[in-house]
């Protein structure tokens, strides 16, 4: 990791004190009007949509508070979620080779979502609420729904979450996961309303276009933002499927039959756009610091594939020069989780393709598609679920300029066995079977298989929502590791269920820790599952 000095006092001085600057300090962050009282920022909606601006820089983290840019998102993400995702891993054995990868979980690294998001984020929603909510209804619509954005992935990460209490005043009670959920949908609801409500009075005015830096060019309209949050709705909507079926029907019909409609354009896309000036910190981790590589996952499903989106998704092997076992360069070559090596032998493996230029994607219209396709597999449409699923595929592979939709949809092509350039004990079985080729006389089990593998590989690289899908789904199934070093609370089969909460606040906030694992409903470790983790697949 670059500036490892960083990286240590974040771990040493976090878990000492970096839960206070989010948890005993809500009211003094809702509080601080530093920057935005001067009354002539609101001629051209600048006082109210600033803040808004910082959330959206702060939902795939790069929101620079002075401190830097692009090293906190390492360990909010790339470091937790996108590795337990199956998408990509670091060369560079930290900590001799015992920290996440192993399961030896980090807590400084699993506690900065928390903290960075409480500390900078969400105070930052609630002045935007608190000044927009009688003044301009439209921003205030659109901050519900960055907020569901922004905390469902929180919640989606730890469990229990700080949500509806968030910066009261008689003190900032956790919500249960379905709690949160359900707060969720109802500030989609007022979010939508909001809106409609201003679109209503203003027909004409597209006021939040200049400060809109995630939907796509040529569609930062208001009708957009609703279209965005009836998706968000039916992604919420399926990943309760299997703990909340009654709520999950009623959201999901909610927004399949709204009248805005879904994102379903292959050019609707919603990202943080580089081009505000924001840099993607996957890409700066990727490019300037060399430290984003292919998960052996990954090459297990796209070589196995023969997927054309592999050359759009990582480069070729650039080798190594230590000695390996095979010649993999000009190869796509992987790195397995959980080995525990020691070295930076695989630093010549495949690199990711993101730049720091990259959009920073947040959803997609094949994530959409993918979804349509489980809520009619579930009863819950009358679509079909085959031209769903085909509809997915081929919207992923335009968003990324890949050919040969059509004859992909035909493969029955299955994924490669993986096999280490530099130690044998570290190869594996291919742990899935399904291929891209739709079976309408398949079962249940695999179609659901289907979708979701292909919705993995469509989501690519944003691992939050792709841990999050192969939590609830169990696919694509995932290589085990070989170490496990978690003292048995993560099991090895499965993997880890959730992150911790920052141990910080055991001794900075204790009432408020009790007051988190009590909502948990079990034991504040990784093994734990959320809510929506009900341990079956369909």
């Amino acid at each position: 990791m670059k500036n490892n000095i960083k990286y240590i006092a974040s771990i040493l001085l976090g878990g000492l004190i970096g839960f206070s600057a989010c948890t005993d300090s809500f009211e003094s962050f809702n509080t601080n009007e530093a920057g935005f009282d001067n009354d002539s920022k609101k001629q051209d909606f600048n006082y109210y949509g600033i803040p808004l601006g910082i959330i959206q820089q702060g939902i795939y983290f790069n929101y620079d508070w002075g401190s830097g840019k692009n090293w906190p998102f390492q360990t909010m993400q790339n470091l937790g979620a996108d590795l337990f995702s199956g998408y990509v891993h670091d060369f560079n054995p930290f900590n001799e080779g015992k920290n996440n990868s192993t399961y030896y979980m980090m807590d400084g690294w699993n506690g900065s979502t928390w903290d960075n998001t409480y500390g900078y984020i969400m105070p930052e929603v609630q002045k935007s609420e608190t000044i927009n909510e009688k003044d301009n209804i439209g921003f205030y619509g659109i901050t519900k729904i960055l907020k569901v954005e922004l905390m469902h992935r929180l919640s989606d990460l730890y469990g229990p979450i700080v949500y509806t209490q968030f910066g009261s005043k008689t003190g900032s009670t956790p919500d249960t996961q379905p709690e949160a959920y359900k707060a969720f949908f109802n500030d989609l609801d007022e979010g939508i309303a909001k809106i409609r409500e201003y679109q209503k009075a203003n027909p004409e005015i597209e006021s939040f276009a200049k400060f809109d830096i995630l939907m796509p060019q040529g569609k930062r309209t208001f009708s957009e933002w609703i279209r965005f949050a009836n998706s968000l709705r039916l992604r919420l909507a399926v990943r309760i499927a299997m703990a909340d079926s009654k709520l999950a029907l009623a959201e999901a019909q909610k927004s399949l039959t709204d009248k805005e409609g879904l994102l379903e354009g292959n050019d609707e896309v919603v990202a943080v756009s580089t081009a505000s000036g924001y840099t993607n910190p996957f890409g700066e981790i990727n490019i300037g610091w060399g430290e984003v590589f292919m998960n052996a996952n990954m090459e297990s499903l796209l070589v196995g594939y023969e997927d054309p989106r592999l050359e759009k998704y990582f480069n070729k092997a650039a080798g190594s020069d230590a000695t390996s076992i095979i010649n993999y360069k000009g190869t796509y070559k992987g790195i397995r989780q959980g080995t525990g090596f020691n070295h930076k032998n695989y630093n010549g493996h495949s690199k990711s393709t993101i730049t720091q230029q990259s959009d920073a994607i947040l959803m997609t219209s094949a994530e959409i598609w993918f979804l349509r396709a489980e809520a009619a597999l579930r009863g819950w449409s009358s679509e079909s679920v085959k031209d769903c699923y085909e509809k997915g595929v081929k919207a992923s592979f335009t968003q990324w300029g890949a050919a040969g939709a059509e004859a992909y949809l035909e493969s029955e092509k299955k994924p490669a066995d993986y096999i280490d350039a530099f130690k044998a004990e570290n190869n594996v079985k291919a742990v899935n079977t399904l291929t891209p080729k739709w079976d309408d006389a398949a079962s249940n089990e695999d179609k659901l298989g289907r979708i979701i593998t292909q919705k993995w590989l469509a989501m690519y690289p944003e691992g939050g929502e792709a841990w999050a899908e192969q939590r609830r789904t169990g696919y694509p199934k995932l290589f085990p590791v070989l170490v496990n070093q978690s003292e048995g609370t993560v099991d090895t089969g499965i993997g880890p269920r959730r992150l911790n909460f920052f141990v910080g606040i055991k001794t900075t906030n204790p009432e408020q820790y009790t007051q988190l694992v009590n909502a948990l409903g079990g034991a504040d470790n990784c093994g734990t599952r959320l809510w929506w983790d009900t341990g079956r697949n369909f």
